[in-house]
């Protein structure tokens, strides 16, 4: 399958993976990334870059709060654009201190904009038929005892991602739902320590030191490989190694 002139929507896009999932999708043909990010200046620097890079009236950008401006922001998209074909759900938050924020941007937000697109996009209501990928994390089907909350965000992300993406939803809809779950990457979530878990956990400190960290680019590129995999389906990228699916108790999720 190819995304050569589909019109891709990303939140969270205008930097780290949204933004080089953006970068990819254009290099392989996408005919124009929409990047909802509430950040209006990095998300105006992000449009001048992939402007510079692919061309005039391949990108722009909505300024957007994924918990507030839903229905706004997806009638200005099918204003402008009439039909969207992927949907990238790549807007996350990393904070176990602020438990209702996780779970309304992580989890809520993530639902609601991904059922309003496959409404959108699915064949059985004259829809062209779509693709949505679903950021999860190697926290949504690994668990050890930091950052639960975090977990429990990304254990819901696959959960949606296997019941929306499942055979029958998809065969009556046309609309693939799969998941990339990245293990530890080097992104503006992980800056900070101090705001991971509401303080400094030294045994967190000393647990991450030691993981498979990845830059953002190899997230991009999984991006693009996902695209055309099974609906339901998650996959793996960590350390920087080739994508591969995950496995549990012998079923593909």
């Amino acid at each position: 399958m190819s995304v050569k002139n589909k019109v891709v929507v990303i939140t969270g896009g205008a930097e780290g993976i949204g933004f080089e999932i953006a970068k990819n999708y254009l290099q392989n043909e996408a005919k124009v990334v929409v990047l909802l990010d509430i950040n209006e200046q990095k998300g105006s620097q992000a449009i001048e870059q992939l402007t510079s890079e692919y061309g005039k009236d391949r990108a722009c950008f909505f300024k957007c709060d994924i918990t507030k401006d839903l229905e706004d922001v997806f009638n200005k998209v099918i204003h402008d654009f009439k039909t969207v074909h992927v949907l990238v759900n790549n807007a996350g938050t990393f904070n176990d201190a602020l438990v209702t924020k996780t779970i309304n941007v992580n989890v809520t937000a993530l639902i609601m904009w991904s059922l309003k697109f496959w409404e959108h996009m699915r064949k059985d209501k004259d829809g062209a038929g779509g693709t949505i990928i679903n950021l999860a994390s190697i926290y949504g089907y690994r668990v050890d005892q930091f950052v639960p909350v975090y977990q429990a965000s990304k254990f819901a992300v696959m959960g949606f991602t296997k019941s929306l993406g499942h055979t029958y939803n998809y065969n009556r809809s046309g609309v693939k739902v799969v998941a990339i779950c990245p293990g530890f990457t080097e992104t503006k979530l992980i800056e900070n320590p101090k705001t991971w878990e509401g303080g400094v956990s030294k045994d967190f400190l000393e647990f991450v030191k030691i993981q498979a960290w990845q830059n953002v680019d190899v997230v991009g590129k999984a991006a693009i490989e996902i695209y055309g995999k099974p609906s339901g389906s998650a996959w793996l990228i960590e350390g920087g190694l080739p994508i591969r699916e995950i496995i549990l108790d012998n079923r593909a999720i």
